[in-house]
C-alpha cells in the first residue's frame, strides 16, 4: 500500500548542503492567505525580494528569479550565453561539476574538463593557475567560457573564485566566467561584482 504521509515526526536537522531547514517564522508566514499575484502587494514584495537577493549575491546588477531547479539554472546560464559548438573550459571538482559538463555536451557545447586525476581531483577546489595556463595556450580565443563550481555539494570543497578571475585576467583571455554557487551562496563568502563573475547561478533549496 502506498504511504502518502511524507511528514516525519519531530524536527529533523540534516548536516548536508540541502534541503535547508525552514525557520518557524517562515513556516508561520506560509499559512497566511495568498496575496493576489497581480496586485500591488505582490509587486512591492517582488521588488523587495530582488533587492535583497542583490545583497546576498553582493551585486548591483539584475538578479533573475528562475522557476527551476539548480539544474535548470545551469541550463539557462549556458544557453543564454553560449552557442552550440562553443568550446567551454570546465573544472572537475566533484559529482555536480561532472553533471554540469554532461549537460554542456547535451546542449551541443564542447566542454574540456580540467582537474587532478582520479579521486584526487575531488579533494581540491579549482586550481586557478591551471586555468590560467590553459587560457594562455588558447591564443585563438576559441574557449568562450570558464565554468567553475564554487562549493561542490558532493565533496564540500570550495574553489577560490577570486583567484580564478585573477588568473583569467592575467592570461588576457576574454572568456566569460560562469559560477555555480548553488550550495555556497549565503553560507560561504561570495562576491559576484568584486570577483568579476559574469554569470552566477544558485538555488533557494540549498545554503
Amino acid at each position: 500500500m502506498l504511504n502518502l504521509n511524507f511528514h516525519p515526526a519531530g524536527r529533523h536537522f540534516l548536516t548536508i548542503p540541502g534541503p535547508s531547514p525552514v525557520p518557524d517564522r517562515l513556516l508561520r508566514a506560509m499559512s497566511y492567505p495568498t496575496i493576489d499575484h497581480r496586485g500591488p502587494e505582490f509587486g512591492a514584495l517582488g521588488l523587495k525580494v530582488l533587492a535583497g537577493l542583490g545583497q546576498i549575491f553582493k551585486t548591483r546588477h539584475p538578479v533573475v528569479v528562475y522557476p527551476a531547479s539548480g539544474t535548470g539554472a545551469w541550463e539557462a546560464a549556458l544557453v543564454n550565453t553560449l552557442s552550440p559548438g562553443d568550446a567551454v573550459l570546465m573544472y572537475e571538482t566533484g559529482h555536480f561539476a561532472s553533471l554540469w559538463k554532461k549537460m554542456a555536451e547535451r546542449l551541443g557545447l564542447e566542454p574540456e574538463f580540467l582537474g587532478l586525476p582520479g579521486a584526487e581531483g575531488w579533494r581540491h577546489g579549482a586550481q586557478a593557475d591551471r586555468i590560467g595556463e590553459r587560457l594562455r595556450a588558447d591564443s585563438s580565443h576559441r574557449i568562450k567560457a570558464v565554468c567553475v563550481v564554487h562549493n561542490e555539494t558532493s565533496t564540500g570543497v570550495t574553489s577560490d573564485i577570486a583567484a580564478v578571475r585573477k588568473a583569467m585576467d592575467a592570461a588576457g583571455h576574454p572568456a566569460l566566467l560562469i559560477v555555480d554557487t548553488i550550495s555556497g551562496l549565503a553560507s560561504a563568502d561570495y562576491r559576484h561584482d568584486e570577483w568579476g563573475v559574469d554569470v552566477t547561478v544558485s538555488g533557494s533549496q540549498k545554503a
